[in-house]
């Protein structure tokens, strides 16, 4: 157990380097108390959700890893939900996709309706945690020669337009009913494999689909139309219909929100550097902050340089208010909640860490063109006693300190997910 008095003596060690620094800590924490992260739910279950069809994951995406402990209900990942907020500083949103309904009788995802997330909302506003929402054109019968709203079939292209239509309303009753925007994010894995013959009209049709799908009015104050660009997927090698330069576009010509996930580019491209151009364009900004290994892998985020370079971006061009934090990786290998906990509590370390950096002083040394200066300060930032300010933060907001979390995950799966029937989660495509 950590020694509390230890605790307070290395905070306020900090706070005297900080202070010196010329940063108010106090202040910082401040700003990060009103930073909610929208947690991913399908790291709980490995993306297969609740239609009755374990194991067809597909569309470019795959899970590996067969970790006991599964979620297999609602209920469970509801419990195993609430357990990974408990072990999470700060007060934070779940990011829900459209298969994961209850349905008590089968529901195709053209008919699909507020009532079968009602028993999410209730719990959401019992446990005081906002939803977002995704509709899932994944994974499904019409999908499955990996097209959907840039089908050429009319016919499937409709059905998925009306499953994007639910899906805008069901996210504008979650809103409604929180007092807040849910942000409902469209990702469509539509492309070709090899190389087609015609990019441009795939790219047509999905605009078109689009605009049809976005073409009824709903209230800002309930929902926000967010749209999500990729680089290439799983059977997707050599073309994706919803490119980054597609949906730049889009979202700058239809007023939408742009989400960039960090694994979505070439290995060589960072997020980071995205936010303050797409930030001249377009009104507001989803993140969906993602660790890839090699390719868009979606590994547990871990504490790297960047995700601490995409917080920065966020606190240097004082973007808090029109950037939302997202959270995307399934992790199988390992125990869920674990991961949830470990990918949350990095994040807001590093957003930690960029709110304790001497912005004003290190821009001023950049327009007085002292760079000398300015490469020395960013460089004695990197040791600055951050550890010690976020244990208080942990501390004073009644979440496990330091490695301490893992002990309690250690008794909740033996005491909880231990008690599941064992299944295979591994799934390839």
């Amino acid at each position: 157990m950590t020694n509390a008095a230890n605790l307070q003596k290395s905070y306020e060690l900090a706070v005297e380097r900080y202070e010196a620094a010329g940063v108010n800590v106090q202040q910082a924490l401040d700003r990060m108390r009103d930073v909610a992260i929208s947690v991913h739910c399908w790291q709980g279950d490995d993306v297969v959700g609740f239609e009755g069809n374990a194991g067809a994951l597909g569309n470019g995406l795959a899970v590996t890893g067969n970790y006991p402990g599964r979620a297999r209900t609602a209920d469970e990942l509801r419990s195993d939900l609430e357990f990974a907020y408990s072990l999470i500083p700060g007060n934070h949103r779940l990011n829900l996709h459209a298969l994961y309904g209850e349905f008590q009788t089968p529901v195709d995802r053209d008919a699909i309706g507020v009532e079968h997330f009602q028993g999410w909302m209730d719990w959401g506003r019992g446990q005081n945690v906002d939803l977002d929402f995704n509709p899932s054109y994944f994974s499904h019968d019409k999908a499955s020669d990996g097209f959907t709203l840039a089908h050429a079939d009319s016919g499937i292209r409709q059905f998925w337009i009306d499953h994007g239509i639910a899906c805008r309303r069901i996210a504008a009753a979650m809103g409604q009913a929180q007092g807040n925007p849910c942000i409902n994010n469209f990702w469509v894995p539509d492309g070709s494999k090899d190389t087609p013959a015609s990019r441009k009209d795939p790219r047509e049709r999905l605009a078109a689909s689009l605009d049809e799908i976005f073409a009824e009015k709903l209230s800002s104050d309930h929902t926000l139309d967010a749209v999500e660009c990729k680089l290439f997927g799983i059977g997707s090698e050599s073309y994706v219909v919803g490119s980054h330069e597609f949906y730049m576009g889009y979202a700058m010509s239809r007023n939408k929100v742009l989400c960039l996930d960090a694994g979505h580019f070439h290995p060589t491209e960072v997020v980071s550097d995205k936010i303050s151009s797409v930030l001249m364009y377009v009104p507001e900004l989803l993140l969906h902050v993602s660790r890839g290994v090699r390719w868009d892998s979606d590994h547990v985020v871990t504490y790297t340089d960047e995700l601490q370079a995409i917080m920065q971006e966020i606190v240097r061009g004082d973007y808090l208010d029109r950037v939302h934090i997202g959270l995307d990786f399934f992790d199988a290998s390992i125990n869920r909640v674990a991961a949830w906990a470990i990918g949350t509590r990095n994040a807001l370390k590093a957003l930690l860490a960029a709110l304790l950096e001497p912005t004003e002083k290190l821009q001023q040394l950049e327009r007085d063109g002292d760079y000398t200066a300015r490469l020395a300060l960013m460089e004695e930032h990197k040791t600055m006693p951050m550890g010690a300010v976020w244990d208080h933060y942990c501390q004073t907001v009644g979440v496990p300190v330091g490695a301490e979390w893992l002990e309690k995950v250690r008794e909740y799966e033996a005491n909880v997910q231990s008690g599941r029937q064992t299944q295979t989660s591994a799934v390839t495509a």
